[in-house]
C-alpha cells in the first residue's frame, strides 16, 4: 500500500519539526491534488500548522519539502502557494502496488486503522408496527456499509437493530389488527383514530389461527409485531444485511435495566420531580447542548419513550464499547442533543455518541413521482423497490449521496442497462475485465491463473498512470469514509475508477497477440481494477457479477 507507506514515511520525516507534535496531533491526512496541480500527492499540512510554528505557510512548505527529500516513494517535490507541498510517485512505487493489490485484493487498505475502536452500530430499529419503508434501506445501506468500512480497517464492530416492542404502541397496533380481524369476520369494526392502517394489517389477519376469536388487543399486537419483525427479517436478509443482535426493548424491563438507569440518574444528581414527573436535568449536564429538561416518568406512573433509550445506551456502553454510532431517520433532529446530554448524564464523554441523522427518500419514474404504496398505506416498502431495481442498485443508490442529502431515487434509472446507470457502470467494469481475461487466454497471451509482472515502462500512457494513481488511493477513501462515517466518498471513488477504466479500454488494445508483454502488462492493469472495483463494490453491499 503506497500511500501508507508514504504517509510513514513523511511523519517520521517530521521528526525535524519537534513543536508540530504539539500544534498538529491531526496530521496524516493526504489529499488527492487539483487537475492544475502537477502531483498525485497534495499535503496542506503547512497551512495548518503555520500559526502555531509562527511562520508563513509558504515558508513552512519549502521547509517540508526539503525534510521530504529522500522518501523512496517519491519522484520529486514542489510548492505551490498559498502551501501546499505536492509530491509526484516513482512508476516503479504505483507498478510494486500494483502487484499488492493483485497478489492479496482482500488484504488491500485491511488493517491500516492506526487506534483501533470497539464499536456499536445501531441502524434500521424502525418499529415492528408495519413493513420496512424505503428510508429504512437508507439507514441499512448507511449502516452496514460504515460497519464493513471499519471492520476492514481493523476495528471492533458490533452491529444492532432495536426493536422497539415496549410502551403503548403494541396495544394500539393490536387494536388496529383487531379492528381488520373482526372486519374480516362481519363484524362492526373501526381501527382507532391514531391507529395503523395500512392494507397489511388485512392480510396478517387473514392468516390468524381460529384461537384469535379469544384474543385481545394485547395477544393482536404481540402476534402483529411478530409477524412484522419477521418480515423485516427477512428484507434484512435479502437486502445483503446482518445484524449481530436484535435487541428487544422489552428486555431492558425483564431484566429492570429501566429502573436501574432511573435509580443510577438518581445517584448523580441528575433527576429530579416536578409537577407530578420525574425529570431529567439534561441542561445541567456537563457537555449537555440540549435546550430543556426531558420527562422520564409520567405523573401516571408510566416512563416515556426517553427513560428506555437511555437504559439501552447505558447497556451499550456497559458491555465494553467505548463508542457508539446512532443512524436515525429525519424525524429524530431533536433526538441528538437529548441523547447525547443523556449519555453525558450516565457519565461517559458525549463525543463518543455519534448521531446520524439520513434524510428522507423521494421515489421518482424519470420526472413523475411514485404515489405511496397500496398495501403499506402511507409508504413505499423497501421490498417493493427491492423486487423492482434489485439489492444493487437501491444498495448504490443510497450509498451515493450523503446522510443529510435529500435522495430522489429514479426507478427507471436505477433498472437502466447502459453507462447512465451508475450502479451498471461500475459492475460492467467488473465484467468486462472477466472477459478480457478469457480473450487473453484464448489468444495464448497468459495461461490461466498466471501471475502477471508489470513494469513501469509498460505502463507509460497518460491514462494508464492514471489509473495507477487512483488505485493507489483506494485505503485512502476507506479512510475518507471512516472519518466522515459515510460511504458517499466511496461510492463517487468507484465512480471515478470506473470513468478512467472505460475510457482507457475504449482507447487502448489490451490483449495483443503481436505484444505479448505489454498484453501482459495491460491484462495486470485491469486485474487491479478488477480487484479494487470487486473490493470496493463489496463494501457497498454490491455484487460483482462476471457476465452483463
Amino acid at each position: 500500500m503506497i500511500l501508507t507507506s508514504l504517509r510513514r514515511s513523511l511523519l517520521d520525516k517530521l521528526k525535524a519539526f519537534p513543536k508540530l507534535k504539539e500544534t498538529a496531533p491531526n496530521l496524516g491526512m493526504l489529499a488527492f491534488p487539483p487537475k492544475h496541480i502537477l502531483g498525485d500527492v497534495s499535503l496542506n499540512w503547512p497551512m495548518a500548522c503555520a500559526k502555531a510554528m509562527g511562520t508563513a505557510p509558504l515558508d513552512l512548505a519549502h521547509e517540508m519539502a526539503k525534510a521530504f527529500s529522500g522518501i523512496v516513494e517519491v519522484e520529486n517535490i514542489t510548492v505551490t502557494p498559498p502551501g501546499f507541498v505536492n509530491l509526484k510517485l516513482r512508476d516503479s512505487a504505483l507498478c510494486a502496488n500494483l502487484m499488492a493489490i493483485n497478489l492479496a485484493p482482500t488484504k488491500y487498505g485491511a488493517g491500516t486503522a492506526a487506534v483501533k475502536r470497539s464499536v456499536l452500530i445501531e441502524f434500521v430499529s424502525a418499529n415492528p408496527t408495519g413493513p420496512l419503508h424505503l428510508a429504512s434501506g437508507r439507514g441499512a445501506t448507511l449502516g452496514d456499509s460504515v460497519a464493513r468500512i471499519l471492520r476492514r480497517l481493523g476495528h471492533k464492530v458490533h452491529c444492532e437493530y432495536y426493536v422497539n416492542d415496549g410502551g403503548g404502541r403494541v396495544r394500539l397496533l393490536g387494536q388496529s389488527l383487531q379492528a381488520r380481524y373482526d372486519e374480516l369476520h362481519g363484524k362492526p369494526s373501526q381501527v382507532p383514530e391514531d391507529g395503523y392502517r395500512g392494507d397489511y394489517l388485512k392480510d396478517i389477519a387473514a392468516a390468524l389461527p381460529p384461537e384469535a376469536a379469544s384474543w385481545g388487543p394485547e395477544e393482536f399486537g404481540r402476534h402483529a409485531m411478530a409477524v412484522n419483525l419477521d418480515s423485516h427479517k427477512a428484507d434484512m436478509t435479502s437486502f445483503g444485511v446482518d445484524f449481530d443482535r436484535w435487541f428487544h426493548e422489552s428486555e431492558l424491563y425483564d431484566s429492570k435495566a429501566v429502573e436501574q438507569t432511573l435509580a443510577d440518574l438518581k445517584a448523580r444528581g441528575m433527576v429530579y420531580d416536578k409537577e407530578g414527573a420525574v425529570w431529567l436535568g439534561t441542561t445541567g449536564a456537563a457537555g449537555s447542548e440540549d435546550d430543556k429538561d426531558r420527562v422520564l416518568v409520567k405523573g401516571d406512573g408510566n416512563p416515556t419513550y426517553f427513560l428506555p433509550d437511555i437504559a439501552y445506551h447505558r447497556d451499550k456502553y456497559g458491555r465494553g464499547f467505548t463508542e457508539v454510532i446512532d443512524i436515525l431517520g429525519a424525524d429524530h433532529h431533536g433526538y441528538v442533543p437529548r441523547m447525547k446530554a443523556a449519555v453525558a448524564a450516565l457519565g461517559h464523554d458525549p463525543a463518543t455518541c455519534h448521531m446520524i441523522i439520513h434524510q428522507l427518500v423521494h421515489l421518482f419514474r424519470g420526472t413523475t413521482p411514485v404515489k405511496m404504496s397500496k398495501r403499506a398505506g402511507e409508504f413505499v416498502t423497501l421490498r417493493e423497490v427491492m423486487e423492482e431495481v434489485g439489492t444493487d442498485a437501491c444498495r448504490f443508490f443510497f450509498a451515493q449521496r450523503t446522510a443529510d442529502a435529500h435522495l430522489n431515487f429514479d426507478l427507471d434509472l436505477a433498472k437502466k442497462k447502459s453507462s447512465e446507470n451508475p450502479v451498471f457502470y461500475c459492475q460492467y467494469v467488473h465484467a468486462r475485465v472477466c472477459s478480457i481475461f478469457k480473450e487473453g487466454i484464448k489468444a495464448g497471451v497468459i495461461h490461466a491463473g498466471e501471475r502477471l509482472h508489470p513494469t513501469p515502462e509498460l505502463l507509460a500512457e497518460r491514462d494508464e498512470r492514471a489509473i495507477l494513481i487512483t488505485l493507489a488511493w483506494f485505503p485512502e477513501f476507506l479512510k475518507v469514509s471512516e472519518r466522515d462515517l459515510s460511504p458517499h466518498q466511496l461510492a463517487a471513488y468507484l465512480l471515478e475508477l470506473a470513468g478512467l477504466f472505460h475510457a482507457f479500454y475504449e482507447e487502448h488494445r489490451v490483449v495483443d497477440t503481436a505484444e505479448p508483454r505489454l498484453s501482459q502488462a495491460r491484462l495486470a492493469l485491469c486485474e487491479g481494477v478488477k480487484n479494487v472495483m470487486a473490493e470496493g463494490l463489496g463494501l457497498l453491499g454490491v455484487s460483482t457479477p462476471q457476465e452483463m
